[in-house]
């Protein structure tokens, strides 16, 4: 076992730094998970030995929950993660091996705690029984590795893909033969440029698009700020309908109109769309801010139309400032969906992302572009702070310093 750390708190708390309060934070979590790895290991030990033989009491979780003051299956929890992750011994003496050990040292480094060790141990335990030794130590090291800088949910999510690597799934079904449509959808715009949509859907057409709002439309995960989304089924079913209209107008096998796929033509003054500052307008009626306009540049199948300061056309969306298709199937190849730490959004649900903006003269280039959903493609255009850069031909993030002082560069783990 580690010596402990003792940490003492400043003595006047309102007078520290955002650095210096992140920095407590972090430094006290790492010693309380240290602390609390170390109490399974006497949790262990009292296993080993015998509860009976050494306090009279018929199981280790049961003295543990009086002597801690916790509920029953508190306790169980804990000596059952303990027995999993350090090496114990039978009451003969006979040595019995970690089941995660690797999960076990970075626990007792103060690396890990049960948030993390949990998801770990439920991925591990799943594996199949006929996988190789190195299988599942590659596995462990995987999820370790992550766990040291992500939350429960992208652990249990990369488990998934691992489990499903290492047990695939069968084939899949095949699409039942199509029965005549008999539908009807009506799209009409409002004065103050909204649309509203309404319609009668057939029961298979019906069926079909629940499955895509289920789908798509499914609430973003719990972040490591713990903040739900706060959209509502609505908003969310609206969102999903965004994201099938753009995946439908970006593929590349959509019907053209004159010869072109279905564009939007955004037209927005040079000053604007370099300061970020005023409005744009959309296909010469409605209007967007400029911000917006900045993220639909981005997109492959935007046109940005730009006009000089006395509204002379000085650019009309050169091929050269668009994604081309064999573009998109690199960026899919590489960044797997979208690029940001913990989504799991896939391609088809991604934007192209320009990380030098396309008005401050970045290229439309591999080495300049990753794949964002449409939220964390708010998210990076917005205010939250998060930075994205190519690192080794792989897309980064850099979160802002409250959430880590060091900012310390991410990755989708996927």
């Amino acid at each position: 076992m580690s010596g402990q750390r003792i940490l003492e708190p400043p003595q006047e708390l309102w007078r520290a730094g955002a650095r210096e309060l992140a920095h407590g934070v972090v430094e006290r979590l790492s010693v309380a998970r240290q602390a609390l790895a170390e109490v399974g290991q006497f949790l262990v030990e009292i296993e080993s030995r015998g509860p009976m033989e050494l306090f009279g009491h018929g199981s280790t979780a049961g003295w543990f929950a009086e002597t801690a003051r916790i509920t029953p299956n508190e306790a169980r929890d804990t000596v059952t993660r303990a027995l999993a992750v350090n090496e114990s011994r039978n009451l003969d003496g006979t040595p019995v091996p970690a089941f995660a050990p690797i999960a076990g040292a970075a626990a007792a480094e103060g690396d890990l705690g049960h948030q993390q060790l949990d998801p770990i141990l439920a991925v591990l335990k799943k594996i199949p029984a006929d996988a190789s030794a190195d299988d599942r130590t590659g596995a462990e090291q995987i999820l370790v590795t992550l766990a040291r800088h992500a939350g429960p949910q992208e652990i249990s999510n990369v488990g998934a893909e691992l489990l499903a690597h290492l047990d695939p799934d069968g084939n899949e079904p095949k699409d039942e033969d199509l029965k005549p449509p008999s539908r009807e959808v009506h799209l009409h715009k409002r004065d103050d440029g909204w649309w509203r949509l309404n319609g009668l859907l057939d029961p298979e057409f019906g069926a079909r698009a629940n499955a895509l709002f289920e789908t798509w439309g499914q609430r973003r995960p719990v972040d490591e700020d713990g903040n739900r989304d706060p959209r509502t089924p609505g908003e969310r079913n609206g969102d999903a309908l965004f994201d099938a209209i753009h995946y439908a107008m970006t593929n590349d096998k959509a019907p053209t109109l004159s010869g072109d796929r279905t564009t939007v033509v955004v037209t927005i003054p040079l000053e604007t769309l370099t300061s970020g500052l005023g409005a744009a307008c959309v296909d010469g009626v409605a209007q967007i801010t400029a911000r917006h306009a900045r993220m639909l540049a981005c997109d492959a199948k935007i046109i940005p139309a730009l006009l000089g300061s006395e509204s002379e056309p000085l650019d009309i969306g050169r091929a050269a400032r668009s994604v081309t298709p064999a573009q998109r199937r690199a960026l899919n190849l590489r960044d797997h969906g979208c690029a940001f730490p913990g989504c799991r959004r896939r391609p088809k649900h991604c934007e192209a992302h320009h990380v030098l903006p396309w008005g401050q003269f970045g290229d439309t280039d591999l080495n300049n572009l990753c794949l964002l959903c449409r939220y964390h493609h708010m998210v990076i255009h917005g205010q939250s702070g998060w930075k994205v850069q190519i690192t080794n031909g792989r897309p980064e993030f850099i979160p802002p310093q409250y959430l880590d002082p060091l900012q310390t560069p991410r990755r989708n783990h996927r």
